[in-house]
């Protein structure tokens, strides 16, 4: 049984993370949830990544370049120690983030979909919200992502609206979670396969 576990982006993870990126490239894929990790493809290097992630870490810094607090994640498979995925927590929403955005972000990379490995990513992020004290969570996917769809409702997300999204002109479902009933409710589901 693999195992997994979340961790907090360094340069011990330089070559997975941009192999995660390249990948996504190769097979043209979105990516999602990697908290600007996709700019070390273009703009910025990776070192400057994680120097840029440690400051918008802290609130004052997040707010005074219009941003809010957040906290990203790699998950990697304990077995084989390859991040298979990545987490993006946001601490708080703008007005703006509250109609579309949300709290959480995620991927799999190409190659690991289809396993149920981002349901354990959506769990461990969920763990993850409740210890900076979020209650519920807010999270959207295009209606035409299935797997990302199926991945919230497997952590009992409700639906509440199904709206576009101006930003990029998709038709988009808006869900919340709640974080304790939804870690309380899958506990025995998914804890299984995860290392605290």
């Amino acid at each position: 049984m693999y195992k997994f576990f979340l961790e907090i982006p360094s340069i011990n993870r330089k070559e997975q993370a941009l192999d995660y990126l390249n990948e996504h490239i190769k097979f043209n894929s979105n990516i999602n949830g990697t908290g600007g990790m996709d700019k070390c493809l273009k703009e910025i290097t990776y070192e400057e990544w994680l120097i840029e992630r440690e400051k918008k870490r802290d609130k004052e810094y997040a707010y005074s370049i219009n941003k809010v607090p957040g906290e990203v994640f790699f998950l990697i498979r304990k077995n084989d120690n390859k991040l298979v995925g990545m987490i993006s927590i946001r601490h708080n929403l703008t007005p703006v983030m509250l109609k579309f955005g949300g709290h959480i972000g995620y991927g799999i990379r190409p190659t690991e979909r289809r396993n149920g490995y981002n349901k354990i990513n959506l769990y461990l992020g969920l763990l993850e919200a409740e210890k900076i004290g979020l209650d519920k969570v807010m999270i959207d996917c295009s209606v035409t992502n299935l797997g990302s769809d199926r991945t919230i409702k497997s952590l009992g997300g409700v639906l509440e609206r199904t709206e576009i999204d101006p930003s990029d002109n998709t038709l988009t479902n808006v869900y919340w979670i709640d974080v304790s009933k939804s870690l309380q409710d899958y506990k025995t589901t998914y804890m299984k396969y995860i290392i605290t």
